[in-house]
């Protein structure tokens, strides 16, 4: 039942975020999954659903949805074991490591702004 509440409280805070100023271009589903993870991570609470809303408009504000999505794939790539030289070049290129800078500094001021 507590789920169930989450749930719902989840759904209206998208709700509102949509009729209120959702970042633009990000869709309701990435938005929801943040929100979500996030949660997973800091509790199932009404304070934590706070924090990971406002965390999530916090890097909306920094970056559209394509360079987030752009640098999370960057990110994975770089984080990615072995030696294999056309991932190496997403380790090493300075539009990479920007890329994924930009994307790190949006969470870390959104950690300390959110939570």
């Amino acid at each position: 039942m507590r789920r169930r509440g989450i749930v719902l409280a989840v759904a209206a805070w998208l709700g509102g975020a949509a009729a209120q100023a959702a970042p633009p271009g990000y869709p309701t589903e990435a938005l929801a999954d943040y929100v979500f993870a996030c949660m997973a991570t800091n509790g199932q609470t009404p304070d934590a659903l706070r924090r990971c809303a406002c965390s999530i408009d916090h890097i909306a504000e920094r970056l559209s949805y394509d360079e987030s999505v752009e640098a999370e794939t960057v990110l994975r790539l770089q984080q990615a074991p072995g030696g294999d030289p056309r991932v190496g070049m997403y380790r090493t290129s300075p539009w990479a490591v920007a890329m994924v800078d930009k994307l790190r500094a949006a969470q870390v001021e959104a950690e300390a702004k959110c939570f």
